[in-house]
């Protein structure tokens, strides 16, 4: 009797190199320095959008009679030149630096991996001119175009984001390109393309999951860079006019006052940004050594 023929299914585009979440996420959580960036930050965020809802104290109400006044029982950590309560402006200037700050990574993430997808995907001369375009802008000065949106447009949060994520998303795209060109070539790929799976598909769902480690990481380093850009851009006198708070505008402010022992001005903002940068960078460490097999324990 003849042997029945077995009919042998072709191999799934499925089958992806892929790493596994949870041996992922256990050795993140296994380094002290992601327990350290994630509980601190969290209290962090806490005290800048729960703080105010029990901290009923305006913000912009000034006392010219209680100007410059140390920290005590009225003002817990004093007020400034203008007799506004530095604790709920701290508070407040916290709650747009980190929302700016987020939102310009989120931005700088969608741009970049889309960019840097496609770039590295087609290939070819494609893949030169985006390249050649993203060497020119990086060879445009940030500060010396912030001045120039600064003369023409009113400063706004909106505007704040995608200006910071237009000077950010250059080494995003370059990341994907990199892992897109070294990805593309693998087996499952081609499997993918044999069984006539169309490029979108295979870019969103076999090229894209295998970058995202490189993404995640470079867009936790993005969050420390634009929240320092907004301090800085605050503390030039760039950013959103008062009596907006922020942590940077706080610390510009401060350095009027810097020679007469107004410590309740300098430090508070100033710490806020150091920790909010340490934290950001700890998480961004140990993400990058969960997602790096050469760096994973």
């Amino acid at each position: 009797m003849a042997t029945p023929e077995v009919q042998l299914s072709p191999p799934s585009p499925q089958v992806v190199e892929r790493r596994e979440p949870s041996r992922e996420w256990k050795t993140f959580w296994s380094n002290p320095l992601a327990w350290i960036g994630v509980i601190v930050l969290t209290l962090i965020v806490l005290f800048s959008f729960v703080g105010p809802v029990f901290y009923h104290v305006s913000a912009y109400a000034p006392n010219l009679g209680a100007a410059l006044s140390p920290p005590n029982a009225q003002y817990p950590l004093g007020s400034d030149s203008l007799g506004r309560d530095n604790l709920i402006r701290l508070m407040i200037g916290g709650q747009l630096s980190l929302e700016v700050g987020f939102a310009a990574a989120l931005v700088t993430m969608v741009i970049g991996v889309i960019y840097g997808l496609i770039s590295g995907f087609v290939g070819g001369a494609t893949d030169v001119i985006l390249m050649r375009i993203v060497d020119i802008l990086y060879a445009i000065p940030q500060l010396f175009f912030l001045l120039f949106l600064d003369s023409v447009f009113k400063p706004n949060a909106v505007l704040l984001v995608f200006v910071i994520a237009l000077f950010s998303w250059f080494g995003v795209a370059r990341l994907v390109r990199g892992e897109v060109l070294s990805l593309k070539t693998r087996d499952y790929v081609e499997a993918a393309r044999a069984l006539g799976s169309s490029n979108m598909r295979i870019m969103i769902r076999h090229l894209l999951p295998n970058v995202m480690g490189v993404v995640v990481v470079s867009t936790t380093l993005q969050v420390a860079n634009a929240i320092l850009t907004v301090a800085g851009l605050s503390f030039l006198g760039l950013g959103l006019p008062p009596p907006t708070p922020n942590w940077g505008q706080m610390l510009s402010d401060s350095m009027t006052y810097m020679f007469q022992n107004a410590w309740w001005l300098i430090y508070p903002p100033g710490f806020a940004i150091l920790f909010v940068e340490l934290c950001v960078n700890f998480i961004g460490v140990a993400l990058n050594q969960a997602y790096d097999p050469r760096l994973r324990r």
